[in-house]
């Protein structure tokens, strides 16, 4: 039965791993993706999820400035000797449409498809939009389902059982749980 918290935001992400990783557990699952913008989430994650093939995707560089990559040095080396996957590539549901919006002032397809999947919450798009980049990236597996853990602004505060699938499949990907989410 899933957990619903009455506030989204990063003051749940110590429960979500929790429940995260007792439901991973339960289902024998192996494969953790987590959003992650400053590192500081992917790197718990990384701890509670040790000896599994977690996965942190980060913002895409560029996405809060210029040339900025918003994980840090140091989340990124703790990252690394933990084990963890770290990708780094275009928003599935953003990229170069999200560039269609800035100059013409107009909405495209994958931007109304996030809207569609933030009436589940943010951190429900943002586990959506995560194992897609991953599936692209060749990081998560297809055949098989996946923890998803994404938040609201920072932190985490969703978690789901999915099993990824490519971009180009997107109509073809299902949420099979709902561990955790804030109430709406």
């Amino acid at each position: 039965m899933a957990v619903h918290f009455d506030h989204p935001g990063p003051g749940n992400t110590a429960e979500v791993m929790r429940l995260a990783q007792a439901r991973a557990a339960e289902l024998g699952i192996k494969q953790i993706l987590v959003a992650t913008t400053s590192g500081a989430t992917a790197a718990l994650a990384a701890e509670a999820f040790k000896g599994n093939h977690v996965v942190a995707v980060t913002h895409a560089t560029g996405f809060s400035g210029k040339d900025v990559q918003e994980l840090t040095a140091e989340h990124r080396q703790k990252l690394e000797s933990l084990g963890a996957t770290i990708l780094t590539c275009q928003h599935a549901l953003g990229g170069v449409n999200r560039a269609v919006r800035f100059k013409l002032k107009t909405y495209q397809t994958d931007e109304i498809i996030a809207y569609t999947l933030r009436t589940m919450g943010q951190g429900f798009k943002v586990c959506c939009e995560i194992a897609l980049m991953a599936a692209d990236a060749g990081l998560a597996s297809v055949k098989q389902p996946a923890v998803c853990i994404g938040g609201t602004g920072s932190g985490a505060d969703t978690a789901l059982v999915l099993t990824p699938v490519n971009a180009q499949d997107f109509f073809d990907l299902r949420v099979h749980e709902v561990i955790c989410k804030p109430r709406l």
